[in-house]
């Protein structure tokens, strides 16, 4: 549930719209983290890339900002005192794991079904993730309108991409982005908590980064060892600012989750990848057979989920109960 005070409730209406952005981001990320996968042959060296690069960015920006400086000294001392369990700290290994699945799963089981696979499992994640609370971060009740909108982005991602939907894949892969997709409701939860102990969103996203881009280097290095390093790097700049928007990303949700709720965020990120890839099939077009009508229609039952989880701010939250 939203804030009910105007001023509160601007701010979370702003986060959403944010959220979108955000979501739109990322599927510029996911066309140019697999353009260079294609190009490098080798979807785990690409994530690296992708996570790695990130983290270089990071690490020139951090020493010049004081408020990172001090969120660094604040996580220390927390995690020393056992304030902050360790295990806060783990955001980025979700994040690698997730993109690991990409290249493990989404090639077998097709994209459409890896997509509603994650989709399903993050959107219930956050809706636990929310009820229950995670640190810092406020209770929401699970109400009727929450599930509908959930259950609405679920199936507006499955109708976007019924026209591309296999069910002849091994479906014990579904378990992969299933997981993944728990995880990501998970990475954005604890991220929001140390973003609010520390008070510093680049020391929450910077964390995130090194995490992740350590669990990568320990798979592109394990790939390399079975003989997997031969690869041509591409020459072409714009394949290597995936790590960049991820940086963008990963920042805004650290900010936004602590004032949207997980579920809220997820919703609005996930319509911001399907409005962002119908922009990007629009304007850079990589199918002959151009833009689907679903994924038109799949983009506005999204919008609509949103519009329906933020009707629970403007009246008392009808909960769901068991009998």
């Amino acid at each position: 549930m939203l804030p009910t005070s105007p001023r509160s409730r601007r701010r979370a209406l702003a986060g959403i719209f944010a959220a979108i952005v955000a979501g739109g981001l990322v599927a510029a990320q996911s066309r140019i983290n697999g353009e260079l996968a294609v190009e490098l042959h080798d979807s785990t060296l690409a994530a690296f890339i992708s996570f790695g690069s990130g983290l270089v960015i990071l690490t020139l920006i951090v020493p010049f900002v004081p408020t990172a400086r001090a969120g660094f000294r604040t996580l220390r001392t927390e995690v020393a005192s056992k304030r902050l369990p360790w295990w806060y700290l783990s955001g980025g290994a979700f994040g690698a794991f997730f993109v690991l699945t990409q290249g493990l799963a989404a090639t077998a089981l097709g994209v459409a079904l890896f997509t509603v696979a994650v989709v399903a499992s993050q959107t219930i994640s956050s809706a636990v993730i929310d009820r229950v609370g995670i640190g810092s971060l406020q209770k929401r009740p699970v109400t009727v309108l929450r599930v509908a909108a959930s259950a609405l982005a679920v199936g507006a991602v499955i109708f976007s991409g019924l026209a591309d939907l296999r069910l002849d894949g091994p479906f014990l892969l579904v378990f992969l982005p299933l997981t993944a997709g728990f995880g990501i409701g998970w990475q954005q939860a604890i991220n929001g908590h140390v973003r609010h102990v520390t008070r510093s969103p680049l020391t929450a996203t910077y964390v995130n980064f090194v995490v992740g881009t350590t669990v990568l280097a320990i798979a592109a290095i394990s790939y390399g060892f079975a003989g997997g390093w031969q690869h041509d790097f591409p020459t072409d700049p714009t394949l290597y600012v995936g790590g960049a928007i991820g940086v963008i990303f990963i920042a805004v949700a650290a900010v936004l989750v602590p004032i949207t709720g997980v579920l809220f965020f997820a919703l609005g990120s996930i319509a911001g990848q399907l409005i962002g890839a119908l922009a990007l099939e629009i304007f850079l077009p990589t199918d002959s057979d151009g833009v689907a009508p679903t994924t038109v229609i799949g983009v506005v039952l999204t919008l609509i989920a949103v519009a329906i989880a933020s009707l629970s701010s403007q009246r008392p939250p009808k909960t769901l109960q068991p009998k």
